[in-house]
């Protein structure tokens, strides 16, 4: 008796789009993202009934709907805590958590920086529009100060968040940053990402033309993103500019632009090292207002990558070696409890 051999499906980028009318703003950076991450799907291996979408509330939560895999449109700022009981009884799964710098760092910034320490293997990306656009156009948590919007009209007098200097605070062990007008880097941050064993942290710069458009101008027009910009890798110099010709050099723990030519060449300059976590700190304060004389550019890529045993793996072994130890509970005992009364 023979078996036939049913070889395995070969997925595109078109599998893992729905039926649905993708409904966002038109011009909105939200596009891209969802291209991006449906383009580098099938080159994960991962099989469609065994990928997760968890969002929470805001524009970008829509994106359940737009992926042809299980997904949940959860509440407000509670996405990562959804994506962490998932993950914790279903570990073999691929759990991606979609949300926004005011649903992720505002009512959600708790779970946010709890499911980063606890090292769940689950990928956040969060779109940072600085504004909050589902609702109108109100500032965000990650709105700079002055900002006038309608519910600061006389100009917001809170201090932003630096996303990614909260995550590596919360001792996240993946930091990266993208941005949504950058296809190729945008895919390659995502393939970084899930390739990650523990939380990944991936903030991706994200254009409101409706409510806060130009938030990122400066790193993402082609006039201005090479002066503006520096896009780290792994083992090598710290080099920008529009003809390669500036770096960052370090002076003692401060970083500082320099000219290459005669007085520096890029031997001098700093050296990227993902596995560094004191120098990834002074990456993730290279956050200056681009409009002030004298001002760093904006790094963008893999700031800090670190392994450490994920959650689910501790509890998987815990639970083991106490079943070894113990055996098996009895959960009526256990709700019974030591001390019970009957009732006449």
């Amino acid at each position: 008796m023979s078996t036939a051999t049913i070889a395995p499906q070969t997925l595109t980028a078109k599998d893992f789009a729905t039926d649905q009318e993708v409904r966002w703003c038109p011009g909105c950076g939200d596009y891209s993202i969802l291209k991006q991450v449906q383009t580098i799907m099938p080159s994960l291996g991962v099989p469609r009934e065994n990928i997760v979408i968890v969002s929470g509330i805001g524009c970008s939560s829509r994106f359940p709907y737009y992926m042809n895999t299980y997904g949940m449109h959860s509440i407000h700022g509670r996405a990562t805590a959804i994506a962490s009981g998932l993950k914790a009884a279903r570990p073999e799964l691929s759990v991606w958590i979609v949300t926004g710098d005011g649903d992720g760092l505002s009512i959600g910034g708790n779970h946010t920086i709890h499911l980063l320490r606890r090292n769940f293997d689950v990928n956040i990306m969060l779109f940072n529009n600085q504004i909050y656009g589902l609702t109108k156009g109100q500032y965000s948590p990650t709105s700079e100060e002055n900002k006038v919007t309608k519910s600061t009209p006389f100009g917001s007098i809170d201090h932003p968040f630096n996303p990614m200097a909260l995550a590596l605070g919360a001792d996240a062990t993946f930091i990266a940053r993208s941005m949504d007008r950058d296809p190729k880097h945008l895919q390659e941050m995502l393939k970084r990402s899930h390739a990650h064993k523990g939380a990944s942290f991936l903030e991706i710069y994200q254009n409101c033309n409706i409510f806060n458009d130009g938030a990122f101008e400066a790193f993402t027009e082609k006039s201005t993103k090479l002066d503006e910009t520096i896009f780290v890798e792994q083992g090598q110099p710290l080099i920008f500019g529009a003809q390669k010709n500036k770096g960052i050099r370090l002076d003692g723990l401060r970083p500082v632009v320099v000219e290459l030519g005669d007085e520096y060449s890029a031997n001098d300059l700093w050296i990227h090292d993902e596995n560094d976590f004191y120098k990834a700190q002074l990456l993730t304060r290279m956050f200056d207002d681009p409009r002030i004389e004298g001002h760093l550019p904006r790094p963008f890529g893999v700031f800090y990558q670190a392994h450490r045993p994920t959650y689910e793996d501790i509890m998987s072994f815990q639970l083991s070696d106490v079943l070894e130890k113990k055996g098996a509970g009895n959960l009526d005992k256990l709700f019974a409890g030591n001390e019970t009364w009957t009732i006449k």
